[in-house]
């Protein structure tokens, strides 16, 4: 769920029915019931979806699989009429909407369209992006569309710095296009969308906290949120990425010097109740973590979403969670649990 903040909240429960109450009623019991009896139940359809526009990406981040060009499953770009069917299963019960996995959304040329399509059925949508395609047209199609939250990733305020993380970015254009964002909602004289700068905290950049303060200040952007970062090979880090400052760090150093992550995997897990993750090709994984689909739930090519969601692989899963959560790959590294802070 989003974090508080007046309007944006207001905007959400406005997209409150009573289907969509009830349903989330129905989820939430059945994931207290789940964790009080180890039984692997769920009575409702998911609260929030994130659907994948696209795989590709126009920069090179060195922790993430679409930068890397790192995928062993295949790229490509989520078709309008397959999202519109599958949000059309969805609709009345589906409360938040999430346009993102892996990819940069604005590279699918259709992603407004399916933004637009989704805001016209009541739900509320959201997106991340790079930034680096939000020119004056489309910053005005964006608050159009009625795109409810648009996380702008900006993880320095120099460009010496930023790149260091976001190899193959230029700072100005990201700068440029939150600039156009603000503008576009004042001549629109729209609330939406709600705006933030996402900052990933890294070791090259953690100095630079005060001044993306500062910056989201002066142009204008609703919020700050601090992030951290997940970094695969976190014991030895070998890119240099895990900050000095543990505050803003999954991970702390061990005895022998090398990293350890914070976390303990509790035996449960919300997101695998309330949530789930679709692919460009339809391909229904557990979560975020899943970057590369393999523990595939489910098809919609072959099979409708409700039908997946309560199948055997489903069941198996989460009854996996509920059981031995430390020994699912996805969940070594897994944010769950994980502060995430904000100004």
């Amino acid at each position: 769920m989003p974090d508080f903040n007046w309007n944006d909240t207001i905007n959400l429960l406005s997209k409150v029915t009573g289907k969509r109450l009830l349903n989330g009623i129905k989820v939430l019991s059945s994931y207290y019931w789940s964790k009080w009896t180890r039984k692997a139940v769920q009575w409702g359809y998911p609260i929030s979806i994130s659907f994948e526009p696209t795989t590709s990406c126009n920069l090179r981040c060195p922790e993430c699989p679409s930068g890397l060009r790192a995928f062993t499953r295949p790229t490509g770009m989520l078709q309008n009429s397959f999202f519109q069917q599958t949000i059309d299963q969805l609709s009345g019960q589906l409360l938040y909407l999430i346009f993102y996995f892996q990819g940069e959304p604005y590279l699918n040329p259709s992603f407004l369209d399916m933004v637009a399509y989704a805001a016209g059925k009541g739900i509320y949508t959201a997106t991340s992006t790079n930034a680096h395609y939000l020119n004056d047209t489309n910053a005005k199609r964006t608050v159009e569309s009625g795109l409810d939250r648009l996380i702008i990733s900006i993880d320095g305020t120099t460009q010496d710095v930023y790149e260091q993380y976001r190899v193959g970015g230029r700072l100005e254009k990201v700068l440029e296009g939150a600039r156009n964002i603000v503008k576009w909602k004042k001549n629109l004289k729209s609330k939406t969308p709600f705006v933030f700068f996402q900052f990933l905290v890294v070791r090259p950049n953690e100095h630079q906290l005060e001044d993306i303060r500062r910056l989201a200040k002066e142009i204008g952007v609703d919020q700050v949120r601090f992030k951290t970062a997940q970094v695969y090979d976190y014991e030895k880090d070998p890119n240099g990425l895990i900050p000095a400052n543990t505050k803003y760090s999954r991970y702390r150093k061990n005895p022998d010097g090398g990293n350890v992550f914070k976390n303990t995997l509790e035996n449960h897990c919300w997101r695998l109740w309330h949530a789930t993750v679709i692919t460009w090709d339809g391909l229904v994984v557990p979560c975020c973590f899943d970057k590369d689909a393999q523990h595939t739930l489910g098809d919609l090519k072959g099979k409708p979403f409700k039908e997946i969601w309560r199948n055997e692989e489903y069941v198996t899963f989460r009854r996996q969670v509920l059981r031995s959560r430390k020994n699912i790959d996805i969940c070594a590294n897994c944010s769950e649990g994980t502060t995430v802070w904000k100004d």
